[in-house]
């Protein structure tokens, strides 16, 4: 019999009867597996035996109450969470409880939808802790051989192609749409190279006028132009042994593309202002993410030197072809601009990475990239959410659509209705929280007041999305 990978709830309540009833509506609304336990020794040693994925647990107990069970819970495994069940006259203690690390609490007597609905988001932020922390140990995995952050297909294949193609000294044409990782997937065929003790050599073509690309490509003698002082050697000689990138080679002048082209035919090159040829022993990867053969067409770059350049040709895939690696890839930048910017606790929603996994991404890894960037450098709070990855632009265009003025996450008109609903009530009270502590300057006993909701709603409300008042409190 195979083991049930239905998720698991542990129910922890001296009250047998309770356990009972709680144990049929739950089992019948959240499709989960129940376990039950009297007493905190007893959930104690369910959870080392059967571990659970949510525990549910009672405050008052007559061995061990809930405020001394959680933080031994989470000393087991941090990834559960926890539910406190609480009567009246103990809302404080479950408060104290979700400062201490409660995922939620209900209070006596239970709605039963309100129950089910509070267990599956907690199923669901299990889910997201223990993913994350998976993705965390990839990320720390020392034994890659690339700078590449992913394991879906299409990445495998390209990066196994690089492999090969490293141990060989053929001329590499790297093709791909902007932002997929040309220059990274250089530096990997260079890196597995017999050259790789020595350091690779980029040239960024668009970024030079033409006169100044050839003197730094190919260098020049002392008096080739006013200015020329003295003779210097170009980057195809400082390359020497090497390997030389030439970044989106498309834009290179077709004057340049004949010198250019005698590099790869003849393995020499000739210095602005100087007769002789110089003999050069470098190795030439170029990459592009333009229509080579279209401006062939149009008589924009020789045919000759494409057929040079394009011995063996890599096209790296773009991120619609690796949805998979998209939360890798998101939590790898995460941890990059949390200590850049000093930010640490900060964590994507499950929200986020779904909205991030769902998006269209024209600018590729780089676009991505750039979004985790601006969402830890300017979202207020420790989560990061749906809403504080759009763009201002996607801001201004989803708010003037809204004549509420009320933004809705742009990634929902994905999902099937209940699921977008949700997400979309999710994201409305998480902002509607925020608005209301920036406009009370981080109080929350006015923030409450002018939301029409108690302190303690409004605090249970922050909790639960990950909301913390002192960062709209003003310096």
């Amino acid at each position: 019999m195979t083991e049930s990978t239905a998720k698991r709830l542990l129910i922890v309540d001296d009250e047998m009867d309770l356990l009972v009833l709680l144990r049929k509506v739950l089992a019948k609304k959240c499709g989960c597996d129940i376990a039950l336990a009297q007493s905190g020794a007893e959930a104690l040693e369910k959870i080392a035996s059967w571990h659970p994925d949510v525990v549910m647990t009672d405050i008052v107990m007559p061995d061990m109450d809930g405020l001394e069970l959680l933080p031994k819970v989470v000393k087991l495994d941090s990834t559960i969470s926890v539910v406190i069940m609480t009567g009246y006259g103990t809302i404080e203690m479950a408060v104290t409880a979700l400062k201490n690390g409660a995922y939620d609490f209900l209070e006596k007597p239970f709605d039963n939808a309100k129950i089910s609905q509070i267990i599956l988001r907690a199923f669901e932020r299990t889910q997201l802790l223990r993913e994350n922390l998976q993705l965390q140990k990839e990320l720390q995995k020392t034994d890659r051989p690339t700078e590449f952050i992913g394991q879906s297909t299409p990445l495998r294949h390209a990066i196994e192609l690089l492999t090969r193609l490293g141990q060989s000294d053929a001329t590499v044409l790297i093709r791909g749409e902007s932002g997929t990782g040309k220059e990274v997937a250089a530096r990997t065929i260079h890196k597995m190279s017999k050259r790789c003790k020595q350091k690779m050599i980029t040239v960024n073509c668009p970024a030079l006028p033409e006169q100044i690309l050839e003197s730094e490509l190919f260098g020049y003698a002392k008096g080739a132009f006013t200015g020329a002082d003295n003779d210097k050697d170009g980057l195809f000689l400082e390359a020497a042994g090497s390997t030389i990138l030439l970044d989106e080679i498309a834009d290179i002048p077709v004057s340049l593309q004949t010198k250019l082209l005698r590099v790869l035919q003849e393995k020499e090159i000739q210095p602005l202002g100087q007769t002789k040829t110089v003999k050069v022993d470098v190795r030439v990867l170029a990459s592009t993410n333009q229509d080579l053969e279209a401006k062939i067409a149009k008589g924009e770059f020789r045919e000759d030197l494409f057929y040079r350049l394009n011995v063996m040709t890599v096209t790296m895939p773009a991120l619609a072809e690796m949805q998979e690696d998209i939360p890798l890839l998101a939590l790898h930048f995460l941890n990059i601009y949390v200590q850049e910017y000093q930010r640490e606790g900060m964590e994507l929603s499950q929200e986020a990475l779904q909205c991030l996994t769902r998006r269209e991404w024209k600018g590729n890894v780089r676009e991505l990239q750039n979004r985790i960037n601006r969402a830890v450098l300017l979202t207020k709070d420790i989560l990061i959410t749906p809403v504080d990855l759009l763009s201002p632009e996607e801001l201004a265009e989803d708010t003037s659509s809204n004549k509420a003025g009320a933004e809705v996450p742009v990634c929902v008109h994905k999902l099937p209705y209940s699921e977008a609903k949700e997400e979309v009530m999710t994201y409305f009270t998480s902002s509607y929280l925020k608005k209301a502590l920036t406009m009370s300057d981080g109080n929350v006993s006015a923030a409450a007041r002018n939301s029409g909701l108690g302190r303690q709603s409004f605090q249970r409300l922050m909790q639960r999305h990950h909301i913390q008042s002192q960062s709209f409190r003003k310096e």
